[in-house]
């Protein structure tokens, strides 16, 4: 007997994080990523990501981009997250991107940034429409506008990712090449369920 889809799954709250063993050994390959990486490379990939999610995003109706999908969990990605649409995964990477780009401004200034940075409070409105797209992408171009503008991003002052711990402004950009990366995936597999509804 065939069920209904699921409307509201029961998930993990929002922050509740990754597994441990997923935390551990995502850990050690972020670092060694930013160890042989360089700002550079980080922006390259930044810029590879942002162009992939544009052409999976090129060719559907606004109707499948916002509708929400439940999918199974990838690394990286907490359980609350699984359960979106294109335009939210939109919305939440330019929460990340302007975050992001604020703390690197900190760190690239010498200044501490203010507040903690927590996975709960970056999870996007359920009601995102198509206007998040713009703003998405100048969430995007301000974060490559800012680093390409500073000369040194290996700083001294460092901020704390909640799972990774304290990174200098190279490291955050790392991050941020890397999050635009998983969520990349994660819209692929959404619009892959769309089409296979």
């Amino acid at each position: 007997m065939a069920h209904p889809p699921l409307t509201h799954p029961r998930l993990a709250p929002p922050g509740a994080g990754i597994p441990a063993v997923e935390r551990f050994i995502g850990g050690a390959i972020f670092a060694l990523r930013r160890w042989r990486g360089t700002p550079e490379s980080f922006c390259a990939q930044f810029r590879r990501e942002q162009s992939a999610i544009s052409r999976l995003c090129r060719d559907h109706e606004q109707s499948s981009l916002g509708r929400r999908v439940l999918i199974s969990r990838l690394r990286g990605l907490e359980d609350s997250s699984r359960f979106w649409s294109v335009f939210m995964t939109l919305d939440h990477l330019r929460i990340v991107n302007q975050e992001i780009t604020r703390v690197i401004d900190s760190l690239t200034r010498g200044e501490p940034p203010i507040g903690r940075v927590s996975t709960a409070a970056v999870k996007p409105s359920e009601d995102t429409s198509p206007d998040v797209v713009p703003e998405y992408e100048s969430s995007c171009e301000n974060l490559l506008a800012l680093v390409s503008a500073r000369a040194d991003l290996r700083t001294p002052l460092r901020h704390d990712h909640p799972w990774f711990g304290p990174l200098d402004a190279a490291g955050w950009l790392a991050m941020a090449a890397m999050h635009m990366g998983i969520h990349r995936v994660q819209i692929a597999r959404i619009l892959a369920a769309r089409g296979a509804a």
